[in-house]
């Protein structure tokens, strides 16, 4: 929600994941390769279960405040790599004081390594992980420009707000830049860029990532379960202005989620920074203000 802006830091994120939690909100996942030096990481907010089985898939240790009972089982695994500001020693998490809680929880990368280490977590890639190559990317001097495929769409801007309708973000895409630039449109606030205070950088993507997910309403407080591994849904793919249907498929907890064309092939994306939206099976977006429905 807006109490929650400005966000530090996540421009520098090489992934980010947006996924629907109780309330009609969405919560924000991000994955960083380089993250030692960065400072004031966050806000930090608490866990959902289906954000640690996207974790698992980096190899990522997992940062979070707490979390519903929901999490419990697969946090307490042994191969769950996770630092939680609720059991962590004092000085690892601080709170700012120019917002109120818990919308000031924050983290340095250094104090990342140093709670890392002190675990006992590993710093490389496990040598039994699963997945050494993730994405398929196409070669920096041979763009995929989706020119290929005959079906593909123009795409200047995609807009989430049917599936997403507190944040309602949308990207616009910047011919100058080939990149995908986010928007928010949050409630009782005018249209605006998404920016990174700690860069005074708006969030930007080279690739867009619509997976359709399926879910289901766990309790009455609304906390959702959202089924990370399928081999049955779609989704679509945006990149350089234009945009394509997909089908994904997540078979283990550290396999990758893998995204292929309507001819079976496996997609390429272009270097740069993705954003992967999840949304709920049966939930429509608009590209360039027609409707789409992810399958």
């Amino acid at each position: 929600d807006k109490g929650a802006l400005p966000h530090y830091n996540i421009s520098n994120a090489d992934i980010l994941y947006e996924c629907m939690v109780e309330g009609n909100m969405t919560r924000l996942m991000a994955v960083f390769g380089d993250w030692k030096n960065l400072e004031r990481v966050g806000n930090i907010r608490s866990c959902r279960d289906y954000f640690i089985y996207w974790a698992f898939e980096w190899d990522a240790i997992y940062v979070h405040a707490g979390g519903p009972f929901y999490i419990d089982e697969v946090v307490g695994r042994k191969d769950t790599h996770n630092i939680n500001a609720l059991t962590a020693p004092s000085g690892v998490f601080y709170r700012t004081t120019d917002r109120s809680a818990p919308q000031n929880l924050y983290l340095d990368g250094n104090d990342i390594y140093d709670e890392a280490s002190r675990l006992g977590y590993p710093l490389e890639i496990r040598e039994d992980y699963a997945e050494p190559v993730h994405f398929q990317f196409a070669n920096a001097t041979e763009p995929n420009t989706l020119e290929q495929y005959s079906d593909a769409i123009t795409a200047k801007k995609v807009d989430m707000s049917p599936a997403y309708p507190v944040t309602n973000c949308y990207f616009i895409y910047n011919e100058e830049t080939g990149l995908y630039d986010r928007y928010q449109h949050l409630s009782g606030d005018s249209d605006g860029p998404h920016i990174d205070l700690a860069n005074n950088e708006q969030l930007s993507f080279k690739n867009i990532l619509v997976q359709n997910t399926y879910f289901e309403v766990g309790d009455q407080k609304g906390y959702l379960a959202f089924q990370c591994h399928d081999t049955t849904r779609d989704g679509w793919f945006f990149t350089n202005g234009k945009g394509i249907h997909v089908t994904w498929e997540k078979t283990s907890d550290y396999g990758a989620t893998r995204y292929y064309d309507d001819d079976g092939n496996e997609i390429k994306l272009n270097t740069g920074k993705t954003m992967i939206c999840i949304i709920e099976d049966g939930d429509i977006f608009t590209v360039d203000g027609k409707i789409i429905d992810a399958d």
